[in-house]
C-alpha cells in the first residue's frame, strides 16, 4: 500500500499565500532596504517570488520577480529602486494564480487619480464573481490573481470616494474572505485587515517614529522597529504627514476568526500574534499532545523546524527526554528542484538527515505540525528506521485535514487528503509507525492562550466561517484563464 500511495499522492508539505510589509518614514529617503530585510524575515511565508515598491512623492519604482527574496534583489537592484519615503513588499507563495512572472507582487496600479502599489495576503471567497462583473465592465485583468480584483475593486470605488482610505472602505463592502493588505497611494500607507481577522498584520515603529506594517512581529524585529499593536480584524490604519489614522467601522460586525494554522506552522515561533507567542503555542500543542495520546518511550525528538517546539512541549510534560532527532539542510530550500527521479526520490535524505547516535535501539516519539497525503512524513519516518529506531509514535500537533481551505492555506481537493480516506489506524500502517496521534479539535482552539478571538479551523472539519465558491475549487478562475490562452 504505501508503494501505490506514494505513486499516486506526490510529497507536498502545507503552503501559506504570502507575507506583506509597508513603511512610512518620511525622515528618511532609503526605505528599499528596510523592505529587503523585512521581506527576509517574512520569507518563510513565501519562497516563489518577491517584489518591492518605492514611493518617492507620487513616482513609483518597483521591481518583482520570482526568486528568493535574496535572488530577485542582489545589491546593485535593490539601489535601483532609488529613494522614497513609503515603501510596499511582498513575498509569495501561490494558493490562487499560477506561480508565473506575471502574478508576482505588489501590484501596481494607474488610474486617473493617481498611483496605487497593493500587496495582498489571503484569498477572497468572491473573487470569481467580481472578476466576472469587472470584466463585463471592460476591465482588463493582467494576472489571474484576486489580489488584482481587490485593486481594480479599490479603485473603481476611488472613483466616487473623497479619498483612498474611502475607497479602501467601500471596497471592504463588496470583497469577501481573508485579506491582509498594505497599500501606498501617492501620499498615503494604507493597513488593512478583514473583519474575520483571518491573517495577521501587525504595526510597529522606528527608532524616528516611522510607521511600519508586517504580517509578523519578527519583520519588525529585522529592521529594528518597535512593536506598537495588532491590527484589528476589519480595522484601516492609514499614515500620513499628520499621522496615523484609525478607521474602525468595518470591527465586530462579524466573529474573529483567525487561522489557527499560523500558530502550528506559518509564523516564525519568534513573532507574537495578536497577543500570543507562536513558541509558546506549539510548546502547549506538543503539552496537548502528550495528555491526549500518552506512550511509553526513551525519547522525543521533532521534524524540523515547526515540529521542535512541539516536541520539546511534549518532552516536559510527559517527562521523556528531548532530543535532536534530525539534522537539516540550510542550504536546501522549498525552491529545491530535482532535476532526476532517483534525486527526487532522495529528496528528504537530502534535506534531513537522523542523528543515529540519538535515535538508535530507542522508542522514538516523533511530532511533526501535519500529515497532508502521508508520503513526505513516510519517508521521514522510513529514515528513522534505517538510522535503526526501535519504535516510532508519531504525534502530529495539528488535527486531520478533511476540508479545503479557501482563506489563503494551499490545502484543496479534500479526495487527496489521507484523513478523508483512512482510519488514523490505517494511516498509521501506511507510514509505517508503531502509533499515531493527532492533536483534537477541541484543543487545538486551545494554543493561543493569550489571543482574545476565535480560530478558523474550517480545514479540520470546523466549518467555514463566510461563503465559500460553490463553483469549483480554488483555481477555477486560473484553469478558465489558461484554457482560453491555448484556445
Amino acid at each position: 500500500m504505501p508503494t501505490e500511495l506514494s505513486a499516486v499522492l506526490p510529497a507536498r508539505h502545507i503552503q501559506e499565500e504570502c507575507g506583506v510589509f509597508g513603511v512610512y518614514a518620511p525622515e528618511t529617503t532609503d526605505v528599499a532596504p528596510l523592505a529587503y530585510y523585512a521581506l527576509y524575515a517574512l520569507q518563510h511565508r513565501g519562497q516563489e517570488s518577491a517584489g518591492i515598491a518605492v514611493n518617492d512623492d507620487g513616482v513609483f519604482t518597483a521591481y518583482r520577480d520570482v526568486g528568493l527574496v535574496n535572488e530577485v534583489f542582489p545589491a546593485e537592484r535593490l539601489r535601483s529602486l532609488g529613494t522614497g519615503t513609503i515603501a510596499v513588499g511582498h513575498v509569495r507563495y501561490g494558493t490562487t494564480g499560477s506561480d508565473n512572472k506575471r502574478n508576482v507582487q505588489p501590484i501596481l496600479v494607474n488610474h486617473y487619480k493617481g498611483r496605487m502599489a497593493l500587496a495582498h495576503n489571503g484569498n477572497l471567497t468572491n473573487s470569481h464573481a467580481l472578476r466576472q462583473e469587472l470584466e463585463s465592465q471592460g476591465s482588463i485583468f493582467q494576472t489571474t490573481t484576486d489580489s488584482e480584483v481587490i485593486a481594480y475593486i479599490i479603485v473603481q470605488e476611488r472613483l466616487r470616494a473623497p479619498s483612498i482610505e474611502e475607497a479602501v472602505s467601500a471596497a471592504m463592502d463588496r470583497i469577501e474572505g481573508a485579506y491582509s493588505l498594505v497599500i501606498s497611494s501617492p501620499t498615503k500607507l494604507i493597513a488593512v485587515r478583514d473583519p474575520h481577522g483571518f491573517r495577521p498584520l501587525c504595526m510597529g515603529r522606528l527608532r524616528d517614529g516611522g510607521v511600519v506594517f508586517a504580517s509578523e512581529s519578527c519583520a519588525l524585529d529585522a529592521i529594528g522597529a518597535r512593536f506598537e499593536r495588532d491590527i484589528l480584524p476589519g480595522e484601516i490604519v492609514v499614515a500620513d504627514k499628520s499621522g496615523v489614522k484609525s478607521d474602525t467601522r468595518h470591527c465586530g460586525k462579524v466573529p474573529k476568526r483567525l487561522c489557527v494554522f499560523e500558530f502550528i506552522y506559518f509564523a516564525r515561533p519568534d513573532s507574537v500574534i495578536d497577543g500570543s507567542s507562536v513558541h509558546v503555542a506549539r510548546q502547549r500543542a506538543g503539552a496537548f499532545l502528550a495528555l491526549e495520546h500518552p506512550v511509553q518511550a526513551d525519547i522525543v525528538i521533532g521534524v524540523p523546524d515547526s515540529g521542535l517546539d512541539a516536541a520539546l512541549g511534549y518532552a516536559r510534560q510527559s517527562g521523556i527526554p528531548y532530543g535532536m532527532g534530525f539534522i537539516k539542510n540550510k542550504y536546501i530550500g522549498r525552491t529545491f528542484i530535482s532535476p532526476t527521479q532517483a534525486m527526487r526520490e532522495n529528496e528528504v535524505n537530502i534535506k534531513l538527515n537522523p542523528i543515529r547516535s540519538v535515535v538508535e535501539g530507542k522508542r522514538v516519539v516523533l511530532i511533526d505540525d501535519s500529515i497532508v497525503r502521508g508520503t513526505t512524513c513516510r519517508r521521514t519516518i522510513d529514515l528513522l528506521r534505517k538510522a535503526g529506531a526501535k519504535e516510532i509514535h508519531m504525534r502530529v500537533s495539528a488535527p486531520p485535514f478533511v476540508a479545503a481551505c479557501y482563506y489563503g492555506t494551499d490545502i484543496d481537493d479534500p479526495s487527496k487528503l489521507i484523513a478523508n480516506n483512512h482510519s488514523v489506524e490505517e494511516i498509521a500502517k501506511i507510514i509505517g509507525v508503531d502509533s499515531l496521534g493527532y492533536l483534537s479539535l477541541q484543543d487545538v482552539v486551545k494554543l493561543a492562550d493569550n489571543t482574545q478571538c476565535g480560530f478558523c479551523t474550517a480545514c479540520f472539519g470546523g466549518g467555514y466561517p463566510t461563503a465559500v465558491p460553490q463553483d469549483g475549487g480554488k483555481d477555477r478562475f486560473e484553469c478558465k484563464i489558461s484554457e482560453r490562452e491555448r484556445t
